[in-house]
């Protein structure tokens, strides 16, 4: 579990995409790399991945064939900065929300909108998640906490503040960008029991 709150601007430093469909992930991270043991989970734009190998500043990470599909890791390249989060504590602060690290689908960024003080992403929406996302409500774009700030039909947008744009990818996204979306898993259970009760 996580909290989208981004710890680290790692960077990519080898993607090896296997036979069996999988990969094999190095990310270059200094900071998260602290205290990290074997078998540790970071989230690496979103995904939740298990350190299966660390060396000085880099871990190694396997990377499955259903995490490929649905999220953008597999288009990852050398150099490629990625948005990083080691696995929550019961003493972890909860400045995000809660982020299982299980990407429900990609989105691409429509727009950027600039302003003085901040810049607003409007980034599409799949018809299949549209009814778990809400106004003022929280999602994890690329493993990034964020707010729907506005809300309609095929697209949400989200407003992102100086620090949020300085320390994650969402300052780099521009329009065609594809990115990792999470949803609240809180929705998907509440749709679940409702159903059974239906």
């Amino acid at each position: 579990m996580f909290t989208g709150i981004v710890e680290e601007l790692g960077s990519v430093e080898a993607l090896e995409l296997l036979d069996d469909g999988a990969a094999r992930l190095v990310v270059h991270a200094p900071h998260v790399l602290a205290d990290v043991r074997l078998g540790d989970s970071i989230a690496v734009n979103g995904v939740c991945l298990t350190v299966t190998a660390h060396e000085g500043e880099t871990f190694t990470a396997d990377v499955m064939q259903e995490s490929l599909l649905r999220s953008t890791l597999g288009e990852l390249r050398s150099g490629a900065r990625v948005n990083l989060e080691r696995a929550a504590t019961l003493t972890t602060r909860l400045g995000g929300h809660l982020v299982q690290g299980h990407v429900d689908a990609r989105g691409t960024v429509l727009e950027r909108r600039r302003s003085d003080h901040w810049e607003v992403l409007r980034v599409s929406l799949p018809p299949d998640l549209a009814r778990y996302v809400v106004l003022k409500g929280s999602i994890s774009v690329d493993g990034t906490s964020l707010t729907v700030s506005a809300l309609q039909g095929e697209w949400f947008e989200v407003s992102l503040i100086p620090e949020t744009l300085r320390s994650t990818t969402l300052g780099l996204r521009q329009p065609g960008d594809e990115v990792n979306l999470e949803v609240d898993v809180i929705a998907k259970h509440v749709e679940r029991l409702l159903a059974g009760r239906l």
